[in-house]
């Protein structure tokens, strides 16, 4: 069941007044690739623009805060933790981990996927004048805590 539709199919503010607070927590990823000099280059601090994943962990925390001004129908949330981690994989991988919390009516994934998403593209823009052929992949939620669903964990990959 869609609940973002009403009776008449018309999208809506889904209504949690009713709901218990509870806590919730998400954790979702992104992954950058690039070639494996820009890596190495953000990896030994090199890059000209300064430090990248400082400046990507700090922009995904502002996207967490920021996501019911970009996403319609979500709710502005009183969130309580964010933390965005940064790591290189590989030769030539970033992989962002974003994990939201809060005690709440609703849930946190989409401040996750935001703030996983936002580092992602944080990367690309500080990074563009060397390597225009990054690509953003497998934003995705890995875990969802609280609420009435439960736990969700996504598969391995």
């Amino acid at each position: 069941m869609l609940t973002h539709l009403d009776s008449q199919g018309r999208a809506h503010m889904v209504d949690v007044t009713d709901k218990s607070v509870t806590f919730r927590e998400a954790v979702a990823q992104a992954r950058v690739r690039m070639l494996p000099a820009t890596l190495q280059m953000i990896v030994d601090g090199a890059h000209p623009k300064g430090d990248v994943f400082a400046v990507a962990r700090i922009a995904g925390i502002q996207a967490a805060k920021k996501t019911s001004d970009l996403i319609p129908l979500c709710h502005p949330l009183m969130l309580t933790g964010v933390k965005v981690e940064l790591s290189a994989e590989g030769v030539d991988t970033v992989c962002i981990v974003a994990r939201c919390k809060l005690s709440g009516q609703t849930g946190v994934e989409m401040e996750a996927l935001t703030a996983a998403s936002v580092a992602a593209l944080t990367i690309y823009d500080m990074c563009k004048a060397v390597d225009r052929g990054m690509t953003i992949e497998s934003v995705r939620l890995l875990e969802k805590l609280g609420g009435k669903s439960g736990h969700f964990k996504a598969e391995e990959q």
